[in-house]
């Protein structure tokens, strides 16, 4: 079963098993993607149902543990961020670049006319959150949506979103008073 687009990034501190895999022992590489794998499924999927793309989760899961592996003696001599933030910032950059070279979409921040194609996608796994709150989450455009899914499934700071979307702080704030604008209007709605 795919893990719920809500499912929530583990806490743990991750450095004795970024240092194991730094040294080259597997059986590091197969903790920490089994201790966030379910964040990583979980952010791509948030980023790209609503684009009917969600065939790619899984490909580009693996490409995001690929590219931190590779890259994890360079996180380590970095750490400005915990290991989870800095996986799912590679994984967030990946969903995005990959609705970006999709020929022939419009890729702005007003682009939220999806709910309609999320909703015909959305399964029963999120127990805790209703269908109508996931669907009004798929109904935001990719770069609103990546932000709020960042902030609030994932509790990244502001600045930790900045970094993570390459954009600037006002732009942060921007989409994510945006997105909470759209959702308390789409919610709203079905009430």
């Amino acid at each position: 079963m795919a893990p719920s687009l809500f499912a929530a990034a583990p806490s743990t501190d991750d450095s004795a098993m970024v240092a194991a895999a730094v040294r080259g022992e597997p059986a590091a590489f197969r903790a920490l993607v089994r201790r966030h794998e379910r964040a990583v499924f979980s952010q791509l999927r948030g980023v790209l149902v609503a684009s009917g793309r969600t065939s790619l989760v899984e490909d580009l899961a693996q490409e995001t543990f690929l590219r931190a592996f590779r890259a994890l003696p360079r996180y380590v001599s970095d750490g400005r961020a915990k290991f989870s933030t800095w996986l799912l910032t590679i994984a967030t950059r990946l969903a995005l670049n990959e609705l970006r070279r999709r020929p022939g979409v419009a890729f702005d921040d007003d682009l939220v006319d999806a709910q309609s194609a999320a909703a015909g996608d959305l399964r029963c796994d999120a127990p805790l959150i209703g269908r109508g709150v996931e669907a009004a989450v798929m109904s935001l455009s990719p770069p609103l949506r990546a932000a709020f899914l960042l902030r609030e499934l994932h509790g990244f700071e502001y600045g930790e979103i900045a970094l993570a979307l390459e954009v600037d702080l006002g732009t942060v704030k921007s989409r994510l008073s945006r997105a909470r604008a759209r959702l308390r209007e789409v919610l709203g709605d079905q009430t």
